[in-house]
């Protein structure tokens, strides 16, 4: 299912958001240029910026390896994506989602609370992949957080859902709770079912892991943090 827009209304202008989704769009197309100009040098990033599971607990097991090497891609990997469609699919989500949290706690609160999220979600997915040498890149579990502090803040507010029915779309509108809700549900079967395959160590794939961490640190931090204070209902802040 396809979110198009909800229709929870925002009072205020969300620059951390639209500043996180330029960041990251830009960041990708220097990526996209690298690997057509050198794909060598592009992997090379990508294994020194990304989150490498086994770097973290070599360096939690005493192997002499460079902390920051192991420990700065907890916040670098939230700003790489591996594919058009991966940047474009986490952006869409995190302008349809993100505007109304930054609304909520504030601009500064809001950054500190996506990067929190998204370090968060590569914590889980080190402590269930420990032995993963794939780097993990994307803004996935960051936007996770937001959603999972959606779902709490405005359970009852309504997604309007691209869904595919066997051979033709249309659009429902869904309250946000069933469509985060099977979101997560999805995230944390598919999740169990990579970790019972056991393929995280030797292949690439989606992080469910890091999809859930996100999610859950994103409920907590939301229950966690105080609301902006309000100016006007409709004025600024």
């Amino acid at each position: 299912m396809i979110p198009i827009r909800d229709d929870t209304p925002r009072f205020s202008t969300p620059y951390v958001t639209y500043f996180l989704i330029g960041l990251n769009t830009l960041i990708f197309l220097w990526e996209w240029t690298m690997g057509w100009q050198s794909r060598p040098e592009l992997n090379d990033l990508i294994f020194q910026f990304g989150l490498v599971p086994r770097h973290v607990t070599a360096l939690l097991s005493g192997a002499h390896v460079n902390p920051v090497t192991a420990l700065l891609p907890f916040l670098t990997c939230m700003f790489l994506h591996g594919s058009w469609l991966h940047v474009i699919g986490n952006m869409w989500f995190l302008w349809i989602f993100g505007d109304n949290i930054e609304d909520y706690l504030g601009h500064f609160p809001y950054l500190l609370f996506y990067l929190v999220s998204g370090i968060a979600a590569s914590m889980l997915q080190v402590l269930l992949s420990p032995n993963s040498r794939i780097p993990t890149v994307g803004a996935s579990g960051a936007i996770a957080g937001v959603m999972g502090a959606y779902l709490i803040l405005y359970p009852r507010a309504r997604v309007l859902t691209l869904v595919p029915l066997i051979i033709f779309f249309t659009f429902w509108w869904l309250p946000a709770w069933i469509f985060l809700g099977y979101w997560f549900v999805l995230e944390f079967l598919s999740g169990t079912a990579t970790s019972i395959a056991a393929t995280t160590s030797s292949a690439g794939g989606i992080a469910f892991w890091a999809h859930v961490g996100g999610f859950l640190a994103g409920i907590l931090l939301i229950k966690l943090l105080p609301q902006r204070p309000h100016r006007s209902r409709y004025g600024a802040y």
